[in-house]
């Protein structure tokens, strides 16, 4: 009896060690692949903004461990196992096409309890570190048990690093036949009956006073396979989402509809480059300056496919031509000018739907970058416009305006000539690819300045750090970047929801905050929280994708919750792919 103990001490404490180890090489950054605990267990760490197994049921963030069955002893010669201190514990390379595997219920709860007892500061004869709460703990199941529990799980309670409790869950799951949706108006596919559930918590907890929430998910505009095409004519996965959450108090029934009380939130992820995309041709002239972006890193230039039909020169030795016969400048372009701007567009454009409407001010350089970034198809080309740009100004054949807060080197020559002086040999090396990048920067920053001032999402003001010049050319690029992710989420919201100018107000704020302070994230899921009633008709006549009721009791720590969920996708890589009714409940024992 005293050796049994020994030895589940023994495996408890390898098992702390163990989750130590992964939390600190995944901190470091050095951890390369899941860690493999007795030969059975695999065990990783996930951050916030990876992939998260457990999203559909879990609505926390951070950090948090994922313990796997590790791959079975005929697929291990598939693996490159290297060992590491500890004969129980060595690091496995999985193939990228490697599917999670589950563990048996008995082997989960193990876990479960050795990370509780290894985390419980009353455990004083166990020699453990325990200078903080380590992240919470997630073991895959098998489903192999009556209940067909999927996943246990164990969140640590905490106030300044003190831990005070910890969350027990148990989440079961039963498959059901395939759907896309969920109808309340279906035959009941589902096993769960309310009543039944508030019985079921009250016998569990023996708890009288009850708290039923309800929350329900629908979407507006699922996209996450959508394929699109690049510059280079290349498919790519996009993640463009649309949803709405809504909660509410006093559920009544299962798969009742949020009543118009509930508070709704609408989710918005857009991933730039979808040809439906209201501004798609916009990103395309992103996607160009970013090129050039990487020419001038890289050395290399791999020039796009030209969007025009035009030879690039010919295209600048008309704008200049144009420009020298008029006596005012480009104060009024003639109707060929017109005609040449619109075949211009109609090239790029095609049959798309014009969404996104051009700017009417725009300036030589501004069209100069038109012309060249539709059409330049080598280096040649463009320092050939550029010889003839410079050749028109010290002649003084070039007499035109460009915008005042101009910053690129080009803008400043222009201006020079105005007082009878200009610069020669400035178009060796990468300085035209800088001249580019500059007069693109500067028109690209003056696009979006003018969709959000102009459609009052904005002030100036806000939008400073992204068209700040004061930075370097590469962190410039950034944060047009930036600004092109915050216009397809605003834009194509105004146009796919015709949402207030409030909200709207309101989504461009929580960009323009988000992104002072982070780097790109596409996948970043902005929330605009919305009257129910301005999206009643989205959903009133529709069908949720998750449905969920909330079983609460008790308060403060001493609360505790059954959790059931009805999913029309899996709750875990590990279930068939298939309408998922199940719950999670949590209970929470005192230390």
């Amino acid at each position: 009896m005293g050796g049994s103990r020994e030895r589940r001490q023994e495996s408890l404490l390898r098992f702390h060690q163990f989750l130590l180890r992964v939390y600190e090489e995944r901190k470091k950054n050095i951890s390369q692949g899941p860690l493999t605990f007795e030969t059975d267990v695999q065990g990783y760490l996930i951050c916030e903004g990876c992939p998260n197994p457990l999203e559909n049921f879990w609505n926390r963030s951070g950090m948090m461990f994922i313990m796997n069955q590790a791959r079975p002893c005929e697929e291990a010669h598939e693996l490159e196992e290297e060992q590491i201190g500890d004969p129980s514990t060595s690091r496995a390379f999985p193939k990228e096409d490697s599917s999670a595997l589950a563990l048996p219920l008995a082997r989960a709860r193990q876990l479960i309890s050795f990370y509780t007892m290894s985390q419980n500061p009353n455990m004083v004869h166990l020699i453990i570190n325990k200078s903080a709460p380590l992240p919470p703990l997630w073991v895959r199941c098998d489903r192999s048990d009556p209940k067909q529990t999927i996943w246990l799980g164990a969140e640590p309670l905490s106030i300044e690093d003190k831990l005070t409790g910890i969350n027990l869950y148990t989440v079961a799951c039963n498959v059901k036949s395939s759907s896309s949706n969920l109808s309340p108006m279906s035959n009941k596919t589902f096993s769960a009956d309310l009543e039944d559930l508030k019985e079921t918590h009250r016998m569990r907890h023996h708890s009288s006073d009850l708290t039923v929430k309800g929350f329900a998910r629908y979407e507006f505009l699922e996209a996450t396979s959508l394929e699109s095409l690049s510059l280079e004519d290349t498919l790519i996965p996009l993640d463009r989402n649309i949803f709405a959450d809504f909660t509410w108090n006093s559920v009544r029934k299962m798969l009742q509809v949020p009543p118009l009380t509930s508070s709704a939130t609408l989710n918005v992820q857009m991933a730039s480059g979808s040809p439906l995309s209201s501004v798609y041709e916009l990103n395309r002239e992103v996607q160009f300056l970013l090129s050039l972006a990487e020419s001038l890193e890289t050395g290399i230039t791999n020039w796009p496919n030209p969007l025009g039909k035009k030879p690039v020169v010919e295209l600048v030795q008309k704008l200049l031509k144009d420009l020298k016969d008029e006596v005012d400048g480009l104060k009024k372009p003639s109707n060929g000018d017109a005609e040449s701007l619109q075949e211009d567009t109609s090239a790029v454009y095609g049959n798309m739907k014009k969404l996104f409407s051009r700017r009417g001010d725009l300036d030589f350089l501004e069209q100069l970058w038109c012309k060249i970034w539709k059409n330049v198809t080598s280096c040649e080309d463009l320092v050939k416009c550029f010889k003839l740009i410079m050749k028109s100004l010290q002649h003084g054949e070039l007499k035109t305006w460009v915008h005042q807060e101009s910053n690129s080197l080009l803008s400043k020559l222009i201006k020079q000539s105005y007082h009878g002086s200009t610069e020669t040999g400035l178009l060796s090396g990468n300085t035209p690819f800088q001249i580019l990048l500059e007069i693109g920067l500067d028109k690209m920053k003056r696009d979006y300045v003018s969709y959000f001032v102009g459609k009052e999402f904005a002030i100036r003001t806000h939008l400073d750090y992204f068209i700040s010049a004061s930075v370097d050319l590469q962190e410039q690029v950034h944060r047009v970047q930036k600004l092109h992710h915050m216009l397809e989420i605003v834009d194509n919201c105004v146009e796919l929801l015709k949402l207030e100018h409030e909200n709207l107000i309101f989504l461009t704020q929580s960009c323009i905050s988000y992104y002072k302070e982070n780097p790109l994230n596409e996948k970043r899921v902005f929330q605009l929280p919305v009257r129910t009633t301005f999206v009643k008709e989205f959903y009133q006549n529709a069908n949720p994708r998750i449905w969920r009721v909330e079983i609460s009791s008790g308060q403060g720590e001493k609360k505790v919750k059954t959790v059931w969920q009805l999913n029309t996708t899996p709750p875990a890589e590990h279930v068939n792919p298939s309408t998922v009714d199940g719950h999670l409940s949590s209970s929470r024992p005192n230390l």
